[in-house]
């Protein structure tokens, strides 16, 4: 699994010109899940490190403007969108190989297993993407601050 976390002033998606989801302060997360990701991992030690991780990071600044606080602690909104290119492989030639990301059946239970473990950790609902969708996601980045969880570096 692969989070691309930005803090934000604001985020939303957009599906066909529809608003699909929206935050205002907070974190927009990008996630993508790889061919080793299964079925089965929201039960493990790598699925909670990185889901404790996500919602945890001090990255929010506290009263001496200093980055000390976590998206709870600082009573911002989550957002996650799916994203496989984060798995892309772009070692041979010019086009990406997108072979090694998760087959999007698997994908899809992962991504839906997130939003609702991360909805259940912060005790309130977590914005979305549409999962397969040509989404436009618009933010403006807070900083900016912009951190790369990998579960293969964070829970080897």
């Amino acid at each position: 699994m692969r989070i691309v976390l930005q803090r934000v002033r604001r985020a939303e998606v957009r599906v066909g010109g529809e608003k699909v989801g929206s935050i205002g302060v907070g974190l927009a997360a990008l996630v993508g899940f790889g061919g080793n990701d299964a079925p089965g991992m929201e039960r493990t030690s790598p699925w909670t490190t990185m889901l404790r991780k996500m919602l945890q990071v001090r990255i929010f600044p506290d009263a001496n403007d200093r980055l000390n606080l976590s998206l709870d602690e600082y009573g911002g909104e989550l957002l996650l969108v799916s994203q496989f290119t984060l798995y892309a492989d772009c070692r041979k030639g010019r086009r990406p190989s997108f072979t090694p990301a998760a087959a999007p059946e698997t994908a899809r239970v992962l991504f839906d297993a997130l939003a609702r473990d991360a909805a259940a950790a912060l005790g309130r609902p977590v914005a979305t993407g549409r999962f397969g969708a040509d989404m436009d996601v618009d933010l403006v980045n807070w900083g900016p601050v912009t951190i790369l969880l990998d579960s293969q570096t964070l829970c080897p």
